[in-house]
């Protein structure tokens, strides 16, 4: 039976080490799981069953396996060792008889972007950047139609536009859209990714530097490598719809709290094939569903696609089209937004869009004792 593994790491400090080991988790703050995870070995998380072809009924099987170190940690360390832990966690999944093996998180983005790691095992290595964008993508548009914001007045923003799904985000976006904000530290990086961009005609595009240009955007795809959260609750204009695709997350937890007038979704579940599809881990989504990068992962093995398919710090718009028609064939579909953990129904998203028409009503209402 064809075969794959992904290799998962501790995003929340406590939270994630809980979900396998709950004393630790109890017992260590975030700060000594940061420090003790360069000592701890890669972890055997569980067996992936019951994963099936919508188009051909192939049955494959995988595993997850973790790399301990977190994401302060990977960028505190110097990249030979982050590199040397993550091949450490691939020669586990060559172990168990993975043919394929996917890059989950940090370990996707770390260094050259799973280039060094692909040369130094004996499998081929995907980060599943390429279905990440389409997802996201799609779930953006998604959310835009229920909503009710019209995609040919609106404003795009993409947070972290010179990263490789940033970039082909923007690619995907800009046809659609009638107008979009690129957004990233790199000046010339932006400059350039909008010279290719102007060749849409009806899309103004233009750059920034920072959030603060989030203010005017009705959609937002945010992607950045920050540690820490980049968008807070005076960034973001009544309506908006924000698909956080940033893992650590890029939308402070607490704007959930303060703006119930903005839609934040965490870059779309996608649902697997197979009816009898089990994980035997809980890594915080339903039990059939899955991040796109795992979907990835999924679909080039459920295909016996054996291949580096996304490496690297640029993507390929043809390639981002090629795997989301490849894992649709076999039956992997956008299912459903998650917001902060929790499950976005279409009761929730209408609740947004009542108290966001509320919100514009009173910015548009005049001062007591003013003029009609």
């Amino acid at each position: 039976m064809d075969s794959f593994a992904f290799i998962i790491h501790p995003i929340n400090p406590k939270r994630d080490v809980s979900r396998k080991f709950p004393l630790l988790g109890r017992l260590l703050s975030p700060r000594q799981i940061d420090l003790l995870s360069a000592y701890f070995p890669p972890i055997y998380l569980s067996q992936i069953d019951g994963l099936r072809s919508d188009a051909t009924g192939k049955e494959v099987r995988g595993w997850f396996v973790a790399c301990p170190l977190t994401p302060r940690r990977m960028l505190e360390l110097p990249d030979k060792t982050v590199y040397r832990k993550i091949v450490e966690t691939g020669r586990l999944a060559e172990r168990l008889g993975a043919q394929l093996l996917g890059l989950g998180a940090f370990t996707s983005v770390v260094g050259d972007a799973g280039e060094t790691i692909a040369r130094r095992l004996d499998i081929p290595v995907t980060t599943g950047d390429s279905y990440t964008v389409a997802v996201a993508v799609e779930a953006v548009l998604a959310a835009a139609q229920q909503m009710e914001i019209p995609l040919t007045r609106a404003t795009a923003a993409i947070m972290g536009a010179t990263g490789a799904i940033g970039a082909a985000a923007a690619e995907l976006l800009a046809p659609a859209v009638g107008r979009l904000v690129l957004i990233g530290r790199r000046a010339q990086a932006l400059a350039a990714l909008r010279e290719r961009l102007q060749t849409w005609p009806g899309t103004e595009v233009v750059v920034a530097a920072d959030a603060a240009a989030l203010a005017e955007a009705d959609l937002i795809l945010t992607v950045t490598s920050a540690l820490d959260t980049v968008i807070e609750s005076r960034h973001l204009r009544p309506g908006a719809v924000v698909c956080d695709v940033a893992r650590p997350r890029d939308v402070a937890a607490r704007v959930a709290a303060e703006r119930d007038d903005v839609l934040v979704i965490d870059g779309g579940m996608v649902q697997v094939p197979g009816s009898g599809a089990a994980f035997h881990f809980d890594f915080g989504f339903p039990p059939d569903k899955v991040y796109a990068c795992m979907a990835e992962t999924m679909a080039l093995t459920l295909e016996g696609r054996f291949e580096s398919f996304t490496l690297g710090r640029a993507l390929s718009v043809a390639r981002v089209r090629e795997i989301a028609a490849l894992a649709a064939r076999h039956g992997f579909r956008l299912s459903g937004f998650r917001s902060f953990e929790r499950p976005v129904t279409a009761a929730d998203v209408a609740r947004v869009a009542e108290r966001a028409h509320a919100a514009g009503a009173r910015r548009r209402a005049p001062a007591a004792g003013g003029a009609p």
